[in-house]
């Protein structure tokens, strides 16, 4: 009979409706579970088109001959929910609770006091009915899943104990030294599934993602806990697991960085290019194996890696697909760690481009490392908010200091003006950031309990740091700019720049108790130090050009009270006495520093931090130039002196 639009059914037609309602539900799920994009097709319910079509949604009680269809409808929609997100959603797990409250309830049991892992236990024991088996094994799968992207490994490897005791207690039981989880997943026997339930994804496939992610996960760990044979072993282990080229391409990065802080950088190096041909587009590699060159001195190889990033990066490659789509649930979604996040780590091409810079600099290729500079600063012109996020992650080091350090390679090819605009830029920018007066501490001394007081003077201080930074970048930059008027030839702008620059390092109050190790200073207050003992040097050294001897002797007399010892000052200021005629005292003095100790040069210059790369070339051009000539004048001096005691 065929009823009219808006006609009220006979009472007789009522089953007969129901019967064709329930045979067209059913068609209709068939349909969405062979859809390849269930997103796509139906928007409204977030690639999840079986939300809300279970009986537990609809507040039918539960019944065990609709269990095992009411938990496939459950297990296909949390897989399509999981699948559609970008990592395992947490919230979503509650489903699944209910799901097996919906067991108990049909067994005739209860369980809403008991914690989840208590009621998968109660579950499994009470519903032994042969067609739950199946579905209850998919549920177990999609929440050891979930508990596995949480980092949750004991409730994860209870679970499967329980899984696998369902069927045979003593089976799953690892040989000493085994990994337990990963022996559990072997022995896990996923029952049958009934060919009449369609899935979205099988319990089997699931399981071959959970052996991965485990083994993966597992090794991740050890590696962040310093086991490094336990974290080869277990990425190893993950490398045979299924997963895509993309999670193929990490895990042997991981493996070089494991192999690399276990002292085997051949070894590390091996995993790292297998990385790189599994996925070209594996970025990571290609950073890792530049440290890796790096630490062991190939410096070639390295700067031929990193220009071979920065091109790769410069393009902007897409992040390649995964070879398996049809698996909604895969590994990419499973391993989510910070350390991961962190090896893992994509560098921008501006990082890459610095990084060229600085290591071409390091090794004297001058002329290679002021290009890199040049083409960094034109991206900075293009907007570095762009490039990089200004973070802690990156690599980049305040701007100030990379446009020094870039004024520094400018000088060391000749290009002594542009060193000179460089600097100015700095000097112009850090200007109105510069006080008056600064009253710093020469040491940073911890409170022993932590207090409001201490956080609010952590603030200041972070705020005096700051203005230290800035008055060190701007000393630096007349500092630079002195010694390039003083390479031209003009030594009295030269004078006029480095006394700008002992001009601001006045501003700076230190307060401190005395004379202290140098390792107990504030790297910042140790710079400042340095910077005012080669403005000395320069300076005296301008004064000997322009025949003001007295003005130069004074200037490496302070500049012996900063650093007692410093060669270069020493030497200097023999050659001071000399030119004032005051010869007697320059043959003490310089008797007096030649017989020092074996390798004091070495050891003044090894000494407390390493300084920034932007004051090596200043250090370069304040060593004493004229060391063998004054020493054979003295020595003939010395001579002449002992033969004849009236001179």
């Amino acid at each position: 009979m065929k009823r009219r639009r808006g006609a009220t059914p006979e009472p007789g037609c009522l089953q007969a409706w129901a019967n064709e309602s329930q045979a067209l539900a059913g068609r209709w799920r068939v349909r969405r579970v062979s859809s390849a994009s269930p997103s796509a097709l139906f928007p409204e319910s977030r690639g999840c088109p079986f939300r809300g079509v279970s009986a537990s949604g609809a507040g039918l009680p539960a019944a065990l001959p609709t269990l095992p269809l009411e938990l496939t409808v459950l297990y296909n929609s949390l897989v399509f929910t999981m699948g559609a997100s970008d990592s395992a959603i947490e919230g979503e797990a509650e489903e699944i609770r209910q799901g097996l409250l919906r067991v108990l309830e049909a067994c005739g049991a209860c369980g809403q006091d008991l914690s989840t892992e208590e009621l998968w236990q109660k579950v499994l024991q009470e519903a032994t009915a042969e067609e739950l088996q199946a579905p209850l094994h998919q549920l177990g799968a999609l929440q050891a899943a979930w508990w596995l992207a949480a980092g949750r490994m004991g409730s994860t490897t209870g679970l499967l104990r329980l899984l696998s005791n369902t069927e045979d207690p003593g089976r799953a039981h690892c040989s000493e030294g085994e990994n337990e989880l990963l022996s559990l997943l072997r022995a896990w026997q996923v029952p049958a599934e009934a060919s009449s339930l369609p899935l979205v994804q099988t319990a089997k496939e699931l399981k071959e993602i959970l052996c991965t992610s485990a083994a993966f996960l597992q090794g991740l760990q050890e590696l962040e806990a310093g086991n490094f044979p336990t974290a080869l072993s277990l990425l190893q282990e993950a490398t045979r697991g299924f997963c895509s080229k993309r999670v193929l391409a990490q895990i042997y990065t991981c493996l070089g960085c494991c192999a690399q802080r276990m002292g085997k950088p051949q070894t590390a190096l091996q995993h790292l290019k297998q990385a790189f041909h599994v996925d070209f587009q594996c970025l990571p590699a290609l950073s890792h194996t530049a440290t890796v060159f790096h630490e062991l001195g190939e410096t070639d190889a390295e700067l031929q890696v990193l220009a071979l990033l920065y091109k790769a990066l410069d393009k902007n490659l897409a992040a390649p697909a995964s070879c398996s789509p049809h698996l909604l649930i895969q590994t990419e979604l499973l391993v989510h760690t910070p350390l991961l996040a962190s090896l893992l780590h994509h560098r921008h091409p501006s990082e890459v481009k610095y990084l060229l810079a600085r290591r071409c600099l390091q090794e004297g290729r001058v002329a290679d490392a002021v290009e890199h500079y040049l083409d960094f600063m034109a991206l900075l012109q293009e907007g570095l908010q762009q490039q990089v996020p200004l973070d802690g992650g990156s690599a980049l080091p305040r701007i100030p200091e990379v446009f020094l350090e870039a004024a520094s390679a400018l000088q060391q090819v000749g290009r002594h003006q542009d060193a000179i605009t460089v600097c100015e830029e700095v000097i112009s920018r850090t200007t109105d950031l510069v006080p008056r007066m600064l009253r710093v501490e020469e040491r940073l001394e911890q409170p022993e309990c932590p207090s409001p007081e201490a956080g609010l003077a952590g603030g200041l201080l972070s705020q005096k740091k700051e203005s230290l930074c800035c008055l060190t970048w701007r000393a630096a930059g007349y500092l630079h700019q002195g010694c390039a008027w003083a390479t031209l030839g003009e030594s009295k702008e030269a004078v006029t720049q480095l006394s700008r620059c002992l001009g601001d390092l006045l501003r700076v109050q230190l307060c401190g108790s005395g004379v202290e190790p140098t390792e107990s200073l504030l790297p910042e207050v140790e710079v400042l130090q340095k910077i005012r003992l080669l403005a000395l040097i320069r300076r005296g050294a301008q004064f000997l050009e322009l025949g003001r001897h007295k003005e130069a002797l004074l200037d490496f007399q302070h500049g012996l009270q900063i650093s007692p010892g410093d060669p270069a000052a020493a030497s200097y200021l023999v050659e001071a006495l000399w030119k004032l005629n005051r010869k007697q005292e320059a043959a003490a003095h310089w008797q007096k520093f030649s017989q020092g100790p074996a390798g004091e040069d070495r050891q003044q210059e090894g000494q407390g931090r390493p300084f920034p790369l932007y004051l090596v070339s200043c250090l370069k051009q304040a060593l004493f130039p004229h060391s063998e000539t004054l020493a054979r004048s003295i020595q003939d001096y010395i001579e002449t002196t002992n033969q004849d005691p009236l001179c």
